[in-house]
């Protein structure tokens, strides 16, 4: 992918110290989600602090996102006695994170040490962050109690809501959070004395005597900057989403671009490959259903939502074969499954299908949902006022993309198989009860509906019966990645270990683009961004405890 606003990668071999062009105590590289706070607590520890962002503004993946948080016992939690004890925690995202290893019996849930210890840091630094970003007014926030983890029925989850915070100015609907989070940032950065230096490609590490003590970047202009790091460098630049090289060879899936920043493109991984950085996690990625005509496009947001009650999603054969409003994480492995006897992936991409009435009552510019209101972007929108109509039309579209997905068409019984399946499932949607895929049967379900027109008395509002008459609509859907989450593995204070697991002096490392210890669970909404805070306020403190070179 090209960045033409941002200077080109060039090797990432170390460079030795040399004349430079600014010192700081600490570097950090990257200013999103992530960079953000790690250059605030560092400068609130009393540190010179400058932060290099790769674009030509900050906010990266962040500033697209609603920027939900989550944040184990955290302080309105607790305000509101809702207890949330370690043990608790442990089980539950132990249970998702490492299904075949859990036993609840075991002190350590059946994890790792060092995943035992990365969970551990989460719950003990996620509120204290949050509650100082909130107190030096870079990050205010308001309390969603009711707010639901993405699996609170199972048994392990003892605090099923209260976990999630949002920013305190995000609209009711909190879809934009994340322009109000990095607003917010910014705003404080500024205001406390963070060297701010946009459009600077953080190129390669400096090294002195083994030990990181800086880093060389490129202007979009092609100047080359030495900035040294008498403390540390603190790495914040998000995952390998638009570098299609790390994602074939790393993700054990076919995902397509998802909706991380543009500028994710792995820096991270081939940089600290040079100083012998170990590499974890780098088969999962956070994953989401994306709009496979837009995948690639820098204004994707990927499916957090799929609005509407009269619709579907249905195979190449014309049948569904998933609950539609499944979380989007678990929602986008439907597309990665492999078909042995075939020799494919039957369902890379399936056909979303809708009505008039979900057109009129489910139409949404949020949340990245495929029903979008009039004067919209709605190039993916496939129209007909009948069922054959639209499904030749989606057959053309679908050729139209032939060379994106290997020529997947739909099956010859496409066309039969269709009114077949939207009969079964308006006779579901009468009963209000999913008989083949439960919709509708979890709490995170009925918050990611969006919105629908009321019913009163229905069972089941995120199904209604699909129309007998046109006109209808239709989008190709296919699994994409919010971002990876694989890199160098950090230690619980952010330090990048080496390949013997010792920490690389010098540098350390927050967010997607270190190794997460979640495997390839999403345990709520917010799960990325809550234990990022944790993260780069350790790391802050631990480069801050780092000792300066004579």
């Amino acid at each position: 992918m090209t960045n033409d606003s941002v200077a080109p990668r060039e090797s990432a071999r170390p460079a030795a110290r040399s004349a430079a062009d600014a010192e700081a105590d600490v570097v950090v590289v990257g200013g999103g989600g992530a960079g953000l706070p790690a250059a605030l607590f560092s400068r609130w520890l009393g540190n010179e602090v400058v932060l290099l962002e790769k674009a030509a503004e900050l906010g990266g993946t962040a500033k697209k996102a609603a920027f939900w948080y989550w944040v184990p016992n955290n302080e309105a939690m607790r305000a509101l006695g809702i207890e949330d004890r370690f043990e608790d925690f442990l089980r539950y995202v132990a249970r998702l994170s490492q299904p075949t290893r859990y036993d609840p019996a075991r002190a350590d849930a059946g994890l790792s040490e060092w995943e035992l210890s990365m969970v551990r840091a989460i719950y003990d630094s996620a509120a204290p962050a949050a509650e100082l970003l909130r107190d030096r007014g870079a990050l205010t926030y308001r309390h969603c109690p009711d707010v639901p983890d993405y699996w609170s029925q199972l048994p392990e989850d003892k605090a099923p809501t209260g976990r999630v915070l949002v920013p305190a100015d995000a609209r009711e609907s909190m879809s934009d959070g994340g322009v109000c989070a990095v607003r917010q940032m910014s705003a404080a950065a500024e205001r406390d004395g963070v060297d701010v230096r946009t459009g600077h490609r953080v190129q390669r590490l400096i090294l002195d005597s083994g030990r990181v003590a800086g880093v060389e970047a490129t202007t979009a202009g092609g100047r080359t900057v030495r900035v040294l790091a008498r403390k540390g460098v603190v790495f914040a630049t998000g995952g390998f989403t638009h570098d299609d090289e790390l994602r074939r060879n790393h993700l054990s899936v076919p995902a397509y671009r998802g909706c991380a920043a543009s500028t994710n493109e792995g820096d991270f991984v081939r940089i600290a490959a040079g100083v012998g950085a170990q590499l974890g996690n780098m088969n999962y990625a956070w994953m989401c259903p994306v709009p496979l005509e837009r995948s690639g496009r820098p204004d994707l947001v990927g499916m957090f939502s799929v609005a509407g009650d009269s619709t579907i999603f249905v195979d190449r054969h014309g049948r569904r074969v998933a609950n539609e409003k499944m979380p989007y994480n678990e929602a986008a492995q439907t597309f990665f499954q492999w078909d042995p006897a075939e020799g494919g992936y039957p369902n890379l991409v399936l056909v979303q299908i809708w009505d008039q009435r979900s057109q009129d009552h489910s139409a949404s510019d949020e949340y990245g949902r495929l029903i979008v209101p009039p004067g919209a972007d709605d190039s993916h929108v496939i129209r007909a006022d009948t069922l054959e109509e639209l499904t030749e039309r989606i057959r053309e579209r679908l050729a139209a993309n032939a060379g994106r997905t290997g020529g997947f068409t739909l099956a010859d019984d496409f066309a039969a198989n269709l009114p077949a399946t939207i009969e079964r499932f308006n006779g579901f949607a009468r009963a209000g009860k999913d008989a083949d895929f439960a919709r509708g049967e979890t709490p995170i379900e009925l918050v990611f509906n969006g919105p629908v027109k009321d019913e009163p008395g229905r069972a089941n509002p995120t199904m209604w019966p699909i129309s007998d008459t046109g006109p209808y609509y239709a989008a190709l859907v296919t699994g994409g990645t919010l971002d990876t989450k694989g890199g160098p593995r950090t230690d619980a204070d952010g330090r990048v270990l080496d390949d013997l697991g010792e920490p690389i002096p010098g540098l350390f490392g927050v967010g997607n683009c270190v190794a997460s210890a979640s495997g390839r669970a999403y345990w709520a909404g917010g799960a990325t961004l809550g234990p990022i805070l944790a993260f780069a306020h350790r790391a802050a403190s631990a480069v801050d405890r780092a000792a300066v070179p004579a």
